[in-house]
């Protein structure tokens, strides 16, 4: 899997520097039984021991606030999250990999609408977008957490007309139209989360999202 941080920030607010932001795919995190018609037939479910291990990883990150990706809804995450110290935000697409926001108590943020555009249409079982805004001191810290079309991590002659590359690059246009609203709020944002991508100085695919800054 590729696990990719994007950065697009507006002039920074000093106080986001404090935060500790992280982004996390937990590979299938469902307690589904093997054999469940919702997964696929080489997924094999978390053990009770495979959940202690990550919830014992997730109080060694520490983090204030955590993208998720591949998770099987609320209660999955409270077991690497617990309540009493995360709150924890989950797209409403119904698929077993939802993509969530887990922040640390204390944190107050507001949830806006998931950003269905970035799904594409239903048959495609592709992931929405988690969008929040952070009330961090200072000013609001907007968040969109993503989790994009696997099978396409770098385009060559032999796959750039292939499904899963058409489909990646078809959630361009919503990812780029949420940055430029962004921008014209002159609000602060990041876009963060598993692009499924290797986004280098030459890849096509980052270059698009920059033409919106």
């Amino acid at each position: 899997m590729l696990f990719v941080l994007l950065g697009l920030l507006v002039p920074a607010i000093a106080s986001a520097a404090d935060l500790k932001i992280a982004t996390w795919n937990l590979n299938w995190l469902t307690t589904r039984p093997p054999g469940d018609p919702a997964l696929p037939s080489d997924v094999t479910p978390r053990q009770p021991e495979d959940f202690d291990r990550l919830h014992a990883y997730a109080l060694q990150l520490n983090a204030d606030v955590i993208a998720i990706q591949e998770v099987d809804g609320r209660e999955v995450a409270e077991r690497l999250f617990p309540p009493d110290r995360y709150s924890i935000h989950m797209s409403r697409d119904h698929v077993v990999q939802r993509v969530g926001i887990a922040v640390r108590r204390g944190l107050h943020y507001e949830v806006h609408p998931d950003v269905t555009a970035i799904a594409g249409s239903q048959h495609e079982h592709l992931r929405s977008g988690v969008d929040i805004t952070l009330d961090v001191p200072g000013a609001p810290l907007r968040l969109l957490a993503v989790h994009l079309k696997t099978g396409c991590a770098d385009e060559t002659a032999r796959t750039t007309h292939s499904k899963s590359c058409v489909e990646l690059r078809e959630q361009i246009a919503p990812l780029r139209d949420w940055i430029v609203q962004r921008q014209g709020e002159g609000v602060a944002f990041l876009v963060l989360g598993d692009f499924n991508r290797r986004m280098d100085g030459r890849d096509p695919f980052l270059a698009a999202l920059r033409q919106a800054l």
